[in-house]
């Protein structure tokens, strides 16, 4: 399913026509028109946000069709552990099929309370491969597992900065193909770029300029701040 078609079937669930939208999300009637007719595979800037934000939905569901669940208490939990969710895997330069027809229940594994922000997700990701394996003080090594916080929860709270570290998507193929990976964040000017820490040379920057917008195709965006890293030894 494409993103205007999970559009489309939430304004048909809203009894929502395409002035209704407009109305609503502040979008033109005339783009509302042309995206419907699948015209616009990435519609540039913040339309995603402010159509996802009309139908109460979020930026990751409409644009790719990815189900982050929410919490069931909606105050911060006072527990010492979380229940969080185990997203997939991620590993640099591996783009993967999106499987849009998983209709299997979200795993989910107990992880220590944020205590910083104890009332967003806790995502957790498996890695694979060496993209990280030089991270310092702590490398990220295949088999570790990475507990991030849904970016999506904290994004009005957080100002991003050089060197922190956070789980980056890239689609690709409008939308049907796509990657998972753990970077480390620096900040220009004009641009901002995700960074591999690896004694492997294979493994490139992402460089985005001025937004999280690629000019070929492919879109990127932040989905999660790591915030831990899990590991389970061997042979138990």
């Amino acid at each position: 399913m494409k993103w205007w078609e999970r559009l489309q079937q939430e304004m048909d669930a809203l009894g929502w026509n395409k002035a209704e939208l407009s109305k609503r999300s502040g979008v033109s009637y005339d783009s509302i028109n042309k995206y419907l007719r699948g015209e616009t595979d990435n519609p540039r800037g913040n339309v995603i946000d402010k159509l996802a934000d009309a139908i109460g939905r979020s930026r990751v569901w409409l644009r790719d069709g990815v189900v982050l669940e929410p919490q069931s208490e909606v105050s911060p939990s006072l527990a010492k552990w979380v229940q969080a969710r185990k997203v997939g895997i991620v590993s640099a330069s591996l783009f993967r099929e999106v499987d849009e027809f998983d209709q299997s229940e979200p795993e989910e594994i107990t992880v220590p309370r944020d205590e910083k922000f104890p009332d967003a997700r806790q995502l957790t990701f498996d890695v694979e491969g060496d993209s990280m394996n030089d991270l310092r003080p702590r490398p990220i090594m295949p088999g570790d597992t990475v507990v991030a916080t849904a970016y999506e929860d904290i994004a009005g709270r957080v100002v991003l900065r050089d060197g922190m570290v956070v789980v980056v998507q890239r689609t690709r193929d409008g939308g049907h193909m796509r990657e998972w990976s753990v970077k480390q964040i620096e900040i220009y000017e004009d641009r901002t770029e995700f960074h591999p820490r690896s004694n492997n040379p294979k493994h490139k920057p992402i460089v985005v300029q001025r937004q999280f917008d690629a000019d070929d195709g492919v879109t990127v965006e932040i989905i999660g701040l790591v915030r831990m890293v899990l590991n389970t030894m061997p042979g138990f």
